[in-house]
């Protein structure tokens, strides 16, 4: 159960590549409070940030961009080659992540807050959702997504696929699973109708007119944000 009176959590996760940021965009259009975790742990580790010194002196200044900033592709293909090297970073950042999320739903003034993290079940996050929601797409698709959506080499591609958990482990979690696979009103209609089955309504709030929340949102317009 949520830690925050008051509030209902949705739990987002999902393998890289399966859109779990579409679905995070498609909840705050129906009047969730999202939190992009993946992003906060971004920031964590920027220059001058908490994360910053502690990742420099776990894996030296060859991570550092000429601008010295952490260079995330450096870090990225080390870790995900490296499973001590990930442990390693994820201790640093997972509790700065917590916090800064911890911060954002306490001030948050909608009922519903969606929380997207790769990492959730492997987090103490997951403990504070009511729910917990997993977006799915086959390899060949995450791999494409981030060939083309992310400019990485198929082979970058693949080895970011292949280090990763099963999907099938986060599925076996969920309360709800998301195919993300088809096209942009397909992922909708999935998300609005789990919305209205899971989501218990004193906590939707009023219901707003089928021209506003309940049509399909265009990804060009409400919902602009890149599938993967």
């Amino acid at each position: 159960m949520a830690k925050w009176a008051g509030k209902y959590v949705i739990g987002l996760t999902g393998n890289i590549g399966t859109g779990k940021s579409v679905v995070r965009r498609m909840l705050e259009h129906l009047g969730a409070y999202g939190i992009d975790a993946d992003a906060l742990s971004h920031r964590a580790i920027a220059r001058g940030a908490p994360g910053y010194q502690p990742i420099v002196s776990a894996f030296g200044r060859w991570v550092l961009s000429p601008d010295g900033e952490i260079d995330r592709v450096k870090l990225g293909r080390l870790v995900f080659s490296d499973s001590e090297a990930l442990m390693t970073l994820e201790r640093i950042v997972h509790p700065l992540v917590n916090q800064a999320v911890n911060f954002l739903a306490q001030r948050a003034t909608q009922k519903v807050i969606v929380i997207e993290a790769i990492k959730l079940l492997e987090s103490s996050l997951v403990a504070n959702c009511d729910s917990v929601w997993v977006t799915y797409a086959a390899p060949q698709i995450q791999i494409a997504r981030l060939v083309q959506k992310r400019r990485m080499s198929e082979t970058d591609a693949r080895q970011r696929v292949n280090a990763q958990p099963p999907q099938e482990e986060k599925i076996a979690a969920a309360t709800v699973v998301i195919r993300n696979e088809l096209t942009f009103e397909d992922t909708w209609r999935q998300v609005a109708g789990a919305w209205q089955k899971n989501v218990p309504t004193a906590f939707q709030g009023a219901p707003a007119p089928v021209s506003e929340t309940r049509r399909t949102p265009t990804q060009q317009g409400e919902i602009n944000v890149r599938r993967g």
